[in-house]
């Protein structure tokens, strides 16, 4: 049993939002097991944004100090914008204003670029966070032909020093999901998932799941791709990375879409997994999860200090799905999924469901079984306009 009942619990609760001591009451009532939700940023305290979207978090050297970043998207652009960042030193009681990690006002000699997709990490026994996003060029109305950018804080998220990497892979990528460390020989690598989609733009294009390498953080390299199914092909991205059961043994949880048709699901809507047996050098062939559904939303899945696997994800349809009862689209409520290590997925649960549109969910365990999350949420009719904030605990 894992959290009480298996049974979701209704939940009324009255979110706190304190920036520099103002105190900001945000009635909720929702259904789920998460707890101490509150908003964190409203879109309409971006004057220059349209939407507020997929933040991430991390823990900061000491259990109470929380980091938040988070995009807001320019007027025009489809999924790009400006990355800014939310400290907390109270375990989310309290929140700094934000400040901007990578603004679209700030010129790279005569270029001007947009960001997108901010990525948290910390390395185990480093003092030193990183938030590597995607650097996008402003004329492009998309984020695909981005590519990676990076920061790091010294000072717990309170400055942040932008840095040139060094990359041997040259083409555009996509990010979702932090790195993971792992062992090669006494020396330390560091495996971070993207994908690539230039067949959306590039009739030869291709739409690939895959793994760049660093031994610094500093210098990147193209790894591996994650094998296609030959039938039917699908549309792997988003990938979530975690360390398998046996040594030296790597999962891989993906978001998937038709192949050519990207506005389709997979036939059932199901997420598809990769594994690599000799610490991310190779992979196998994707296949479905038949247990974990996704229907084109990031989900997020990792391995918890115990030993379990946690899925979060948006249940029903896809996104402007115009099927009966959703007449705005999925990408409502949040739910999750727990799998003992070699044994099979625990019943659905809810994460969250307040009637309103959530997604993106990303979670930091900062003690054995309990997790800090954030994730982008809005409005029954409109996605994106609020980042929320709340605590869950997975007991094994």
């Amino acid at each position: 049993m894992f959290g009480g009942s298996l049974s979701s619990t209704v939940v009324g609760c009255l979110g706190i939002l304190v920036l520099h001591g103002s105190v900001v009451a945000q009635s909720t009532s929702y259904e789920g097991d998460v707890r101490d939700v509150q908003v964190l940023r409203t879109v309409e305290q971006h004057r220059q944004a349209w939407r507020i979207w997929q933040p991430v978090i991390v823990q900061g050297l000491k259990k109470q100090h929380l980091i938040v970043a988070y995009g807001s998207m320019l007027h025009g652009k489809k999924d790009m914008g400006d990355i800014h960042v939310m400290l907390s030193t109270d375990d989310g009681l309290s929140w700094s204003e934000p400040n901007a990690i990578f603004s679209h006002d700030v010129l790279q000699g005569d270029l001007q670029f947009a960001y997108a997709n901010p990525v948290l990490y910390r390395a185990e026994g480093q003092a030193i966070i990183w938030c590597f996003a995607m650097r996008c060029p402003i004329q492009q109305r998309n984020s695909e032909e981005s590519h990676l950018v990076g920061a790091f804080t010294a000072d717990g998220g309170r400055s942040w020093t932008s840095v040139e990497l060094a990359m041997h892979y040259t083409g555009p990528l996509i990010l979702n999901a932090p790195p993971v460390a792992i062992d090669r020989g006494g020396i330390r690598v560091f495996l971070l998932p993207a994908h690539r989609n230039t067949l959306a733009s590039d009739p030869r294009g291709s739409r690939d799941q895959m793994i760049l390498s660093s031994t610094s953080l500093l210098e990147w390299k193209l790894e591996a791709f994650i094998p296609q199914p030959e039938e039917p092909r699908v549309f792997l991205h988003e990938g979530n990375l975690a360390r398998g059961d046996q040594e030296g043994e790597l999962r891989m949880v993906m978001r998937t879409a038709n192949y050519d048709d990207t506005s389709l699901t997979t036939s059932p809507p199901r997420a598809y997994s990769s594994l690599s047996q000799d610490g991310g050098k190779t992979w196998s062939v994707a296949i479905p999860e038949n247990d974990l559904h996704n229907a084109k939303s990031k989900g997020f899945y990792c391995k918890t200090q115990a030993g379990h696997y946690l899925y979060v994800y948006n249940d029903g349809p896809a996104q402007r799905s115009l099927a009966p009862g959703f007449p705005f689209g999925g990408r409502t409520s949040l739910r999750y999924k727990i799998q003992m290590p070699a044994g099979k997925w625990l019943e659905e649960r809810t994460f969250f469901d307040g009637g309103i549109k959530n997604s993106y969910p990303s979670l930091v365990e900062v003690s054995p079984g309990d997790f800090r999350a954030v994730w982008d949420s809005g409005t029954a009719e409109k996605p994106r306009t609020h980042i929320r904030f709340g605590k869950i605990k997975i007991q094994p």
